[in-house]
């Protein structure tokens, strides 16, 4: 080509190309101005509702029974009886099992023998006594009329001060075999193994004919018609729990049914290695389908409004250090940009306490909008709505 048509050519090229890239930024692809020459952002919108809406700690942890202790001798001896296994129920005073108790039936009859002993030298003693103080007045009455002489006096007198301390000493004696003989008897009734607490046998430790130690386990039982379930609370929510929130617990054995209870206590605590402490929820269990060891997911109702103001989580969007949400503008496809107080917050749903919103909001493109930004509204979106009010429940 000749130089000198080249140049022209090369002028009209880029002249043609800088008003084309002028056109697109001061236009869009299908011929709509934009504010500012943005092209308008495809969005997404959801539905502002009024409805109930829940804030849930999913917790998790186990189930314990309301008391359990273990029944265990307090004397040795062989086992010669053991009543009850495990599942048996038990009563308050129940014998559950019974020691060989010839010996300590030997130890009651001594110790029966000994208080008649002591009994009998109390009484004698109490003669002498008497005896020692009838003679201690006649003699001073003697004294006084001159038959008798003060050494008889003096005589008396420590006849009588030995009678009143052997007197002394014979009630001591009875009362020393009385606490014998109530020691024997309490050492044979050891010998019969019985129930402190009505429930349920958890475990047999032994079976008849074992010989028993002091404190042996013999068998252990569980009240469980109300049951503890303890779980463990991270730092994070340990403030936002107090005692008397509702709570609902699932277990794995019962997959479609839920328990309801309260949480009772909260530790005042967090353990320093784990940065966890410690909950208890108490459940009333007249079924006694709940059964300690098992396995339990404790969902803790935190706040809960029965009515009010909710959008989709997904419209939150942030801008600076405020949240808010994009609304779109009644007279023109823009969006609108609201600074928004929240509330409950869940992965589903946000409460909005301020201000009252109107229309619908965008869940969708929120990323790369500002305010007064132009947008548009595919139609099958405007009216898409995944979820009724009446199953707003969120979990974290």
């Amino acid at each position: 080509m000749n130089r000198k048509y080249f140049i022209p050519t090369g002028i009209v090229i880029v002249l043609i190309i800088l008003w084309r890239i002028i056109a697109i930024t001061t236009s869009g692809e299908d011929g709509r101005s934009g504010r500012g020459g943005r092209p308008a952002v495809a969005v997404e919108t959801g539905t502002v509702r009024y409805g109930p809406i829940q804030d849930i700690r999913r917790l998790t942890g186990s189930v314990y029974p309301h008391y359990r202790y273990v029944i265990s001798p307090k004397v040795s001896g062989r086992l010669v009886d053991l009543r009850v296994r495990i599942g048996d129920s038990v009563k308050t005073g129940e014998i559950i099992g019974l020691i060989d108790d010839a010996e300590y039936q030997q130890t009651v009859i001594e110790a029966e023998a000994n208080l008649k002993i002591a009994q009998s030298s109390l009484i004698e003693a109490g003669i002498q006594f008497d005896l020692a103080r009838e003679e201690k007045e006649r003699v001073e009455v003697l004294l006084e009329k001159g038959i008798s002489s003060p050494s008889e006096l003096d005589a008396a007198i420590s006849n009588y001060s030995a009678q009143e301390s052997r007197l002394d000493l014979a009630k001591a004696q009875v009362e020393q075999r009385e606490a014998s003989l109530e020691a024997a008897r309490i050492r044979l009734g050891y010998t019969r193994l019985t129930a402190s607490k009505p429930g349920l046998v958890g475990q047999r430790f032994v079976d008849e004919g074992a010989l028993l130690a002091p404190n042996a386990a013999v068998v252990s039982v569980v009240g469980i018609d109300s049951v503890i379930v303890r779980a463990s609370v991270t730092e994070r929510d340990y403030g936002l729990i107090r005692r008397g929130q509702y709570a609902e617990i699932a277990v794995d054995a019962y997959p479609d049914r839920k328990f309801a209870g309260d949480v009772a206590r909260i530790a005042p605590l967090l353990e320093e290695t784990s940065r966890v402490a410690q909950l208890e929820v108490e459940i009333k269990n007249d079924e006694r389908l709940l059964k300690p060891g098992m396995f339990a997911r404790v969902d803790v109702r935190i706040a809960a409004r029965d009515s009010t103001q909710i959008v989709p989580t997904q419209a939150l969007a942030r801008r600076n250090t405020q949240t808010g949400v994009f609304t779109i503008a009644s007279d023109e496809p823009k969006a609108r940009y609201l600074p928004v107080e929240v509330g409950i917050a869940t992965p589903a749903w946000t409460e909005i306490l301020s201000p009252r919103l109107e229309g619908p909001v965008i869940t969708l493109g929120q990323h790369l909008i500002e305010d007064g930004s132009p947008i548009l509204i595919p139609s099958e979106s405007s009216s898409k709505d995944v979820q009724s009010a009446d199953q707003i429940r969120g979990t974290q």
